[in-house]
């Protein structure tokens, strides 16, 4: 990767890190404020602060701290230092159990709301996406077994209408968790309707580790369209070259051509180098040399000369859909939307204790950062869901059960309610050093399966 490449994929996931922790925070300081509780400071990173301003009735310090991963709303609390008289009734550790626990809580409800709005707006806007329409699977699949065929559109899966390819792959998802067949209602380009019946179990099988689709045979469907070009750039490698709109491309450095897919591949290969293009112009065939401009894409030098290709609408046309809802529906969708994602993502961690996935699925900051400069360089759309899809990771998994989250501080506060009175400072001592260990344990896991994932790719 290219120093821009990798200052660009950072920049992407310090914007993500950075709405997350704003949200997070944003939520427990509403909550202190309503309930009453004095907020002494909100800050954005740990550590020293890089910046710090005070603005408020009270004073509340806003700050940006050293180091990013996380942030903090600190409230008056006389566990914490000594309290003037005239704030001990705002203290944090003097509010009822119920308003600590609306206080605490608060933090994940905002990464819930933040995705819920996120989606909303997508939904409502309406995205570009790929149909669900399937390539011709390889062979000793389960997508071979099954009979899928190249081409196939799939209308349903397990009796549930998908319009895109994100419907499909999350539906399967859903539904291999408790079942080894799947049916797919599908559509072949002959306007035939079939029932193909697809083994989901190699999913689970590997431990959920992986492209899941991939595994089972799925992918998604290129058409074979003729290398001849159509719109030809003004200022790219090809107008250099004299490459025109119609010219149909035979071989590369004497390599036959027989697709625009085989075209774009070699010139993708070759930033840089000079290429021989062998072409049928007007009925005579010609050569004429090329060489591809250097870009980045995915943090990598691919070659590009600045041509389209010349069926590229019925191209387009025969693989994307926009989807989109009125505001109501939208936002109704939205809410399932999360509701889904977050079960899904408890689900698969209680799997993960049980050990039925795999601990490898854990992904630290490298691999966060990756997923957030590829979604940024896809697109707006991309870039949102994935925002929306870590804000919901983040929620969940703040409400687990462990004393350093908020989960533990709630498990706190019932157990304070049950037994009608606070646990022992000693108690909660202990809890929060189990706490430290089990999240330094599964920080541990996430930068060990990040590093992996660098040397292995």
């Amino acid at each position: 990767m290219t120093v821009s490449g990798f200052l660009y994929y950072l920049a992407a996931f310090a914007l993500v890190l950075g709405i997350l922790v704003v949200v997070h925070e944003f939520g427990h300081y509403l909550a202190a404020r309503w309930a009453g509780v004095k907020v002494l400071r909100f800050s954005v990173g740990f550590g020293r602060p890089l910046w710090a301003k005070r603005f408020g009735r009270d004073g509340t310090e806003w700050a940006i701290a050293a180091f990013p991963l996380g942030g903090y709303v600190k409230m008056v609390d006389e566990r914490e230092g000594e309290v003037a008289a005239e704030d001990l009734p705002r203290s944090f550790n003097r509010q009822p159990v119920l308003w600590r626990m609306v206080i605490v809580a608060a933090g994940p409800a905002a990464n819930f709301v933040l995705a819920v709005l996120l989606y909303w707006v997508l939904f409502w806007h309406g995205t570009e996406e790929y149909k669900p329409r399937l390539a011709a699977p390889a062979v000793a699949t389960a997508a071979a077994a099954a009979g899928l065929e190249d081409g196939e559109l799939v209308l349903k899966v397990a009796g549930g209408a998908v319009k895109t390819w994100q419907d499909m792959r999350w539906l399967l998802l859903q539904r291999a968790v408790d079942q080894d067949l799947i049916d797919l209602e599908v559509i072949n380009s002959r306007k035939e309707i079939n029932i193909r019946r697809l083994d989901v179990s190699p999913i689970r099988e590997s431990g959920w580790e992986g492209d899941a689709l991939g595994r089972l045979g799925l992918g998604l469907y290129r058409p074979r369209l003729p290398a001849v070009f159509g719109t030809v750039s003004r200022n790219g490698a090809a107008a250099d070259a004299d490459l025109r709109s119609g010219d149909k491309v035979l071989a590369v450095d004497g390599e036959e051509i027989g697709s625009w897919t085989d075209f774009v591949r070699i010139v993708r290969e070759s930033p840089g180098r000079q290429l021989a293009l062998d072409l049928l112009r007007d009925g005579q065939r010609i050569t004429i040399t090329v060489t591809p401009a250097a870009v980045e894409d995915g943090g990598q030098q691919v070659g590009r000369i600045g041509v389209a290709v010349s069926d590229g609408a019925r191209s387009r046309s025969e693989l994307m859909v926009t989807v989109s809802y009125p505001p109501a529906t939208a936002l109704g969708k939205a809410i399932v939307e999360t509701w889904d994602k977050s079960a899904f993502t408890l689900l698969m961690i209680g799997k993960m204790i049980t050990g039925e996935v795999s601990w490898r699925n854990i992904s630290g900051p490298v691999t966060i950062a990756d997923y957030a400069g590829r979604s940024a360089q896809l697109g707006l759309d991309y870039y949102i869901k994935f925002l929306a899809l870590v804000s919901i990771s983040l929620g969940v998994l703040n409400l687990l059960p462990i004393p350093i989250l908020d989960g533990g501080h709630l498990l706190y506060y019932l157990v304070e309610i049950i037994r009608r009175g606070p646990l022992s400072e000693r108690t909660m001592e202990i809890g929060q050093q189990i706490g430290m260990a089990l999240l330094f344990m599964l920080m541990a896991f996430a930068f060990y399966n990040d590093i992996n994932r660098l040397f292995s790719g």
